[in-house]
C-alpha cells in the first residue's frame, strides 16, 4: 500500500526539481559558452604585474579568474584553461577564451595585445604556414599546389602505406612519365598510385663492393625513415590528426601537396656507394622528373669527381631543377658540400614553433621550458633535488628522484649524458644555452629551463625541507620569437669545390621538422623501450632541402618556361634577411650574432615572393662551362662533367651570372696589390610588361667601398636584358674574416626588391678543383 504524500512534501519535491532544472540550465549555458571558446595568445606587459604576485603564472591565473564567464571560481578549471605561460619568447600566456572573456581580458591591467592561437588548427610541419603558403593567394593556387609536377628523390626509400602518399585529389600520371614501380622484398608494384608514381632501387655498387652481403630489404621500401620523411616534406598529401606523441598535432601537408613523387633508393643501411647514387640520378633524368631533391652529399671531392655534381649537370641540360643539402658539419667555415654552381644549396634554419614542458613545484608554482620527451604526457609527483650533474656518484645517490642540473660552463651536453646513464626519475636542466635542438628528444623525462625560470626552482628547493615536483609534456607553441635562426649544424661556405660562387644559396626550415615515418621503424628509445609513430620529428639540412624542392616544384608549375637558373634566381633574390621580429636573422652557431651569407646564403626562402620576382639572373649550361674554363679545368675534366665535346672554352669567365657575389681579399695585401679591387658583371632579365625602372641600393660594408655602374636600369619591354658591373674595393688589411652587405635593385614604386648578398672575405680557400 502506498503512503499518501503531504502537500508540503509535494511542494518540496517540486522545488527540488526546479532547483535541479535551474542548475542544469546554467550547466548547459556554461557548456555552450565553452563550446564557443577559442585559443588565444595574450601578450602582457610584465612590468605591470602587481608586486603581490610571486610569479607571472599566478598573475595570469588570477587575470583569467577575474574575467571568467563562470560565476564560480573553479581554480582547477582555470589551470586547465591556461594552456601555458610564456617566459622566453613573449611575456604572456595562451588560454581558451569565449568572446566575452577575450573582450574582458583586453580591459585587464597589463594587457598588450592578442592573436588567435593557430596552434589548434595548424599543419604538422607548420612550415607551409611559416613560409606563408595559403589557399587564398600566392604560389599555391597559382601552381595548383604543384599539380602535374614530378619530384624525384634519391634517398633511403619510401613507406608507401603512409597516408602522405594517398592519391585522393591527385591528377593522373603525366603521359611524359617513363618511370616504373619496381617490385622487390615486401614491395609490390601495386603499392604505387597517382601520388607515388615511381619507386626504384639501386644497390649494384654496394653489392659489387661487398659480394657476400645480404641486403635485408632488397626493394624501394624504407626501413631507415629518412626517405619517407624527406619525400612527404616535399610533396606529402593532406593527413589529418598527425602528431609526434601529442606534439605538433594537426594536419600534415607537404610543400607541393599535389605534386607526384618518385623514389630512387640508393642509400642503404648496409652502406652507400657513389656509383649507386649516380645510377639513381641518371635513372631519374631518364624517367622524366621535373625536380630532383638530393638530401645527401660528398665532402672533399672536386667537381669533376663528384657524381652528384656530374649527374646534376646532366639534369640541368634537361631542364631539371636540382636541390641539395648544404651538409651538417657547421658552424665552421668551408664545411659545405654540394657547392656545385648549377644546383641549389640549402642551409637549415629554425621555425617559429616550440615544444614545451612544464614543471609544477610543490608550492603550486609552475615553470615552463623546452622539451620533446615522447613518453607519458605527465609524471607523478616526485622528490626533487639539486645535484652537481657532472658527478656520477651524486646522480646514483639520487636514483628515482627528479634532479636539477645547473649549467655553469656550457656543460649541458655532459649533464644530459650523465643523467641518461643514471637511474633518476627525470631531470630539470637550467642553462643559458640556446642550442638545445638535439637534447630535447630525451630518453627520460626532462625539461630545459632558462636561468630566470631556473632561479624559481632553485629558490624553492633551497627554502623547502622536502621539495617535490611534477613534470608535464606535449605542449606546442606557435609564434615563437625569434625565427628563423640558422641552425648550428648547418654547414658554412665558402665552398671548397667552387669558392668563386657564394654558397649556400638560401636557407629553409630544417630544425625539428615533423613528417611521415615508416610504421615499423622506431622513432626513438625511452627507458621503457622503443617507440613507434607514423610521424617523426628530426632535424638537419636533409630536412631543409625538400622544403626548397617543394617550392621549386610550385614555381615550375606556375612558370613552366623558367629555366633551373631562373627558378633558383627567383628563390634567392626574394629570400628574406630578416626574422619575424623584422631584425637581422641570427646564427645560433655564432652565439646568436647576425648571420652572414656564408651561413644563410641570400636569406630565408619566401615562396610567394619568388612567384613574382621582378628580375631574374639566368644562365645556360655553356655559362657554367665558361666558369670551369676560367677555373683552369682541363678539357678532359670538363668533358667528364659535361659528357660532351660540344662545349668550348672560347669565352672563359669567372663572372657566372649568379644572384650573389663573393670576393676574396688577401688580409696582408700591399697598397699596390691589384687583388684589392674585384669587379663582377651581371645581366638581369625583366619579367614585367612595359617600362620598368630599377635603382641600385647598396648596404654599407665597413671599410670596403662598393659601387654599381650604372646605378639605374630602365627596361622598355618584357624579357629585355640589361647588364651592370659591381665593384668592390678592399682595405689594405681586413679587420674581420668576413664582411658582408647586399645589392638591391628597387623598382620605382617599391613593388619589387631584387636583393643579392655580397661577401668579402680573407678566408684562404684551397679549391678542390683537382686541375693540373
Amino acid at each position: 500500500m502506498f503512503k499518501k504524500k503531504s502537500f508540503f512534501s509535494v511542494l518540496l519535491n517540486m522545488a527540488n526539481h526546479i532547483t535541479l532544472c535551474i542548475w542544469l540550465l546554467f550547466f548547459f549555458i556554461s557548456i555552450i559558452s565553452l563550446a564557443k571558446s577559442e585559443t588565444y595568445i595574450i601578450h602582457m606587459d610584465f612590468s605591470a604585474m602587481p608586486k603581490a604576485f610571486s610569479s607571472h603564472h599566478n598573475w595570469y591565473l588570477t587575470t583569467l579568474s577575474s574575467v571568467s564567464d563562470s560565476s564560480t571560481n573553479y581554480k582547477d578549471f582555470l589551470s586547465s584553461k591556461l594552456v601555458y605561460s610564456y617566459t622566453n619568447a613573449i611575456h604572456g600566456f595562451s588560454a581558451s577564451l569565449s568572446p566575452s572573456e577575450l573582450e574582458a581580458i583586453k580591459n585587464s591591467p597589463g594587457y598588450v595585445s592578442s592573436i588567435k592561437d593557430i596552434s589548434v588548427k595548424i599543419d604538422t610541419t607548420h612550415t607551409s604556414q611559416f613560409l606563408g603558403l595559403n589557399s587564398e593567394s600566392g604560389v599555391w593556387p597559382t601552381s595548383e599546389y604543384g599539380k602535374d609536377i614530378i619530384i624525384g628523390l634519391v634517398d633511403t626509400g619510401i613507406w608507401p602505406e603512409s597516408k602522405s602518399y594517398s592519391d585522393d585529389g591527385i591528377s593522373e600520371v603525366p603521359s611524359r612519365w617513363k618511370g616504373e614501380c619496381e617490385s622487390g622484398t615486401e614491395f609490390n608494384s601495386s603499392l604505387c598510385n597517382k601520388k607515388l608514381i615511381g619507386a626504384r632501387y639501386f644497390n649494384k655498387g654496394l653489392l659489387a663492393n661487398n659480394p657476400n652481403l645480404n641486403i635485408s630489404m632488397n626493394s624501394a621500401r624504407d626501413t631507415d625513415g629518412h626517405g619517407t620523411h624527406t619525400s612527404s616534406t616535399a610533396a606529402g598529401s593532406y593527413v589529418e590528426g598527425a602528431s609526434y606523441f601529442g606534439y605538433a598535432t594537426g594536419t600534415a601537408i607537404g610543400i607541393a601537396p599535389k605534386a607526384h613523387v618518385a623514389m630512387y633508393k640508393a642509400l642503404w643501411e648496409e652502406g652507400v656507394y657513389l656509383s649507386d647514387v649516380l645510377a639513381a640520378i641518371d635513372q631519374a633524368i631518364t624517367d622524366g622528373v621535373d625536380v630532383l631533391s638530393l638530401s645527401l652529399g660528398i665532402d672533399a671531392i672536386p667537381l669533376h669527381e663528384d657524381p652528384v655534381a656530374i649527374a646534376a649537370f646532366a639534369a640541368l641540360e634537361k631542364g631539371i631543377f636540382v636541390s641539395t643539402s648544404a651538409g651538417n658539419e657547421g658552424p665552421y667555415y668551408e664545411t659545405l658540400h654540394n657547392g656545385t654552381p648549377w644546383v641549389l644549396t640549402v642551409a637549415a634554419g629554425t621555425v617559429d614553433r616550440e615544444f614545451i614542458g612544464t614543471l609544477t613545484l610543490g608550492n603550486g608554482v609552475s615553470v615552463t621550458g623546452l622539451s620533446l620527451y615522447p613518453g607519458n604526457s605527465s609524471s607523478s609527483e616526485s622528490s626533487i633535488v639539486y645535484v652537481e650533474c657532472q658527478d656520477d656518484k651524486e646522480l646514483q645517490k639520487n636514483a628515482h628522484k627528479f634532479v636539477v642540473c645547473l649549467d655553469k660552463n656550457d656543460s649541458v651536453g655532459e649533464h644530459v649524458y650523465n643523467v641518461r646513464n643514471s637511474k633518476v626519475a627525470g631531470a630539470v636542466f637550467i642553462t643559458n644555452t640556446t642550442d638545445l635542438e638535439f637534447y630535447l628528444q630525451s630518453e627520460f623525462p626532462a625539461v630545459f629551463l632558462n636561468l630566470q625560470e631556473g632561479d624559481k626552482v632553485l629558490e624553492y628547493i633551497k627554502s623547502n625541507s622536502a621539495p617535490k615536483g611534477k613534470l608535464e609534456f606535449q605542449v606546442t607553441h606557435i609564434g615563437a620569437k625569434r625565427a628563423p635562426e640558422v641552425a648550428t649544424y648547418s654547414s658554412r661556405g665558402p665552398s671548397p669545390s667552387c669558392p668563386s660562387i657564394l654558397k649556400p644559396d638560401l636557407m629553409a626550415p630544417g630544425a625539428l621538422i615533423l613528417a611521415s615515418w615508416p610504421q615499423q621503424s622506431p622513432v626513438t628509445d625511452v627507458t621503457s623501450g622503443k617507440l613507434f609513430s607514423n610521424f617523426n620529428i628530426i632535424s638537419g639540412t636533409s630536412m631543409s632541402c625538400p622544403h626548397a624542392s617543394g617550392v621549386a616544384a610550385l614555381l615550375k608549375g606556375a612558370h613552366p618556361e623558367w629555366s633551373p637558373a631562373a627558378i633558383r634566381s627567383a628563390m634567392m633574390t626574394t629570400s628574406s634577411a630578416l626574422d619575424n621580429t623584422q631584425s637581422p636573422i641570427r646564427d645560433i652557431g655564432s652565439r646568436n650574432a647576425a648571420a652572414t651569407p656564408l651561413a644563410m646564403g641570400a636569406g630565408h626562402i619566401d615562396p610567394n615572393k619568388a612567384l613574382d620576382p621582378g628580375l631574374i639572373y639566368d644562365a645556360t649550361p655553356q655559362d657554367y662551362v665558361n666558369l670551369l674554363c676560367a677555373l683552369n679545368f682541363t678539357s678532359k675534366q670538363i668533358k667528364t662533367i659535361t659528357r660532351s665535346s660540344s662545349y668550348t672554352c672560347s669565352n672563359p669567365s669567372l663572372d657566372l651570372n649568379y644572384p650573389s657575389f663573393i670576393g676574396f681579399f688577401n688580409g696582408n695585401s700591399r697598397e699596390s696589390d691589384p687583388k684589392r679591387i674585384q669587379e663582377f658583371k651581371r645581366t638581369v632579365t625583366n619579367l614585367q610588361d612595359g617600362t620598368s625602372v630599377y635603382t641600385a641600393n647598396l648596404t654599407p660594408m665597413g671599410k670596403f667601398k662598393v659601387s654599381v655602374v650604372p646605378e639605374k636600369l630602365v627596361f622598355k619591354e618584357k624579357y629585355e636584358k640589361l647588364s651592370y658591373k659591381l665593384r668592390i674595393e678592399g682595405p689594405i688589411v681586413m679587420d674581420d674574416n668576413v664582411v658582408y652587405g647586399s645589392l638591391s635593385w628597387v623598382e620605382t614604386g617599391g613593388k619589387y626588391v631584387v636583393r643579392s648578398p655580397i661577401v668579402a672575405t680573407s678566408i684562404k680557400v684551397d679549391p678542390l678543383t683537382g686541375h693540373n
